[in-house]
């Protein structure tokens, strides 16, 4: 009972506790695991919006440049140095300066290099530029032997001669872009083309030109943050954006267990606050369930002394109700004792002679025979009345039923009641307490009596109802039971005999049958009488 009051009381107690740890581990791992990559998605649009402004103010420059000088003073080698030191200083960046024609010539260059004459015309970024007004290269070694990148814009011919402005721009100045995305020591950022070749050089992943390890992502017109597993099966979170108008797509690449830091140490301590709770609950549910099943014994054995005295005080009721024809029963021999002894009396007190021992014996025989009988009866009497613990023993059920009926055969003489008992033949002995089964079918027997009208009749029957059990039936035709009264029999201080029941007698049947591991029951008709049928176990176990 207590293992039983503990687990019960436990599992509803901490299943709550449980499922609400569950609920905030689950929703705080969101919330941190949320908060923990908005700012990487925020860092990562910045640094695509400065990367984009940046190209599109060298591209702006470029094309005013171009727009505001022909063709004529761009060929002048003089003044397109002028034109690249003032790009210098409004930008930054810029590492030389050339006019290409339409048709792929360079005719003029500003800048550390002899390049002024070199043919462009079999290189596909001049074809694009040409269809789409601009270009930015990928990054590229070329005969400087120096990562850079190139810009260049076109200017339609209109009153003049059509050209290319191109650009030569140092990744120095992109990599102060990428780093403006303000990398940690575990983390890393990056630029690479669509093909996944670095375009700036990556703490983790190679130098600029080196091909990353990492998938390049999908396109997307936004940031977008993707969580993937290195090489080494090692959890990331990828930061990326594709710069419009360019080949270029902006890393950033965090360590998701580094970034988690916080949210173990949370998880540790909620993990540790579910433990102290689990134990706090047990603690408590267990001195509760000790007290509680405590009170409970205390209070069951306060109940069966209650009980035990209760069954006590109705049979010593039902004694008394048989006082009457007990006494009658223990007067006749008296009455034959008393004779005997006067007989006696007269012949040795009459006779001038002694009687001979022929005439005595008859008499003496006769009284020692009635005090046997008034030993029978007044043992028998003391034994019923007796308060004795639960015994099991072997009893023969038809001899026990018989002792019961001697007690009530005076009033069954006098109110000309006609009892019988019917057994089925080879009746089982069983085990059980004797005490307590002469009190049932007192009981059930008295009530049966007080059922029928003087010359009624109570048929009792005994058979085996199946292979570890036996039936006894008490079967009246008295007033019988209303139905309405049927479920309510059993239960304590109900009775129909205004006057002189006190309601116990069933109760206490009912409860002492059940200790005896048995059952029973009752079928009743007003008016034709009722049957009670008690089944016992061939053998008690207590």
């Amino acid at each position: 009972m207590f293992l039983i009051a503990v687990f019960s009381v436990s599992v509803v107690s901490i299943l709550p506790t449980v499922a609400m740890t569950a609920i905030n581990y689950y929703q705080y791992q969101e919330a941190l695991h949320a908060e923990s990559l908005r700012p990487m998605l925020r860092v990562t649009t910045h640094a695509k919006l400065s990367l984009e402004s940046f190209l599109t103010e060298r591209l702006s420059a470029l094309s005013l440049a171009s727009r505001m000088t022909d063709m004529a003073e761009l060929r002048d080698t003089d003044k397109l140095s002028t034109i690249l030191k003032h790009l210098k200083q409004a930008c930054g960046g810029i590492v030389d300066l050339g006019v290409i024609t339409e048709s792929g010539q360079q005719v003029a260059y500003a800048g550390p290099y002899q390049l002024k004459g070199k043919d462009y015309s079999k290189q596909d970024w001049l074809h694009e530029v040409m269809r789409r007004g601009v270009h930015v290269s990928d990054v590229f070694m070329g005969h400087r032997n120096l990562p850079h990148f190139v810009v260049a814009v076109h200017r339609e011919a209109t009153d003049g001669e059509g050209f290319v402005m191109r650009a030569t721009i140092d990744t120095e100045a992109i990599k102060r872009q990428v780093l403006s995305a303000g990398p940690r020591p575990s983390s890393d950022a990056f630029i690479v083309n669509h093909q996944g070749i670095l375009q700036t050089p990556s703490r983790f992943y190679g130098k600029a030109l080196g091909k990353l390890s990492l998938s390049v992502p999908p396109y997307s017109p936004q940031a977008e943050l993707l969580e993937v597993r290195d090489s080494n099966g090692l959890p990331l979170v990828v930061g990326y954006a594709y710069v419009e108008d360019s080949p270029f797509v902006l890393m950033t690449v965090h360590r998701l267990d580094l970034i988690q830091e916080s949210w173990i140490s949370l998880r540790r301590e909620l993990i540790v606050l579910l433990i102290v709770s689990i134990a706090l609950v047990l603690g408590v549910v267990v001195a509760g369930a000790k007290y509680m099943v405590n009170r409970t014994r205390e209070s069951d054995q306060k109940r069966a002394a209650v009980l035990h005295n209760l069954q006590y005080t109705s049979k010593m009721a039902a004694i008394g109700r048989l006082a009457a024809g007990v006494a009658h029963e223990i007067n006749n021999p008296l009455a034959i004792i008393n004779q005997k002894a006067g007989l006696i009396k007269d012949k040795l007190s009459l006779s001038p002679e002694l009687p001979s021992p022929q005439e005595l014996i008859p008499p003496v025989n006769s009284v020692l025979s009635s005090v046997d009988r008034c030993k029978t009866i007044t043992h028998r009497l003391l034994g019923f009345a007796k308060h004795m613990d639960v015994q099991p023993e072997e009893i023969e059920l038809p001899l026990l039923v018989q002792e019961v009926l001697s007690f009530l055969e005076k009033e069954a003489s006098y109110r000309c009641i006609q009892v019988d008992l019917q057994v089925e033949p080879e009746f089982p002995t069983i085990r059980s307490d004797r005490g307590q089964l002469q009190q049932v079918f007192l009981n059930i027997l008295n009530n049966a009596m007080a059922a029928v009208e003087d010359c009624g009749k109570i048929e009792i029957g005994m058979v085996r109802s199946g292979p570890n059990a036996v039936e006894v039936s008490v079967r009246d035709d008295g007033v019988g039971i209303p139905a309405e009264n049927l479920g309510r029999i059993f239960e304590p201080f109900f009775t129909t005999k205004k006057s002189s029941g006190t309601g116990l007698g069933l109760s206490i049947t009912y409860g002492v049958v059940q200790k005896l591991g048995g059952l029973i029951r009752v079928e009743s008709k007003e008016g034709e009488g009722a049957c009670f049928t008690v089944e016992l176990p061939l053998e008690h176990r207590s």
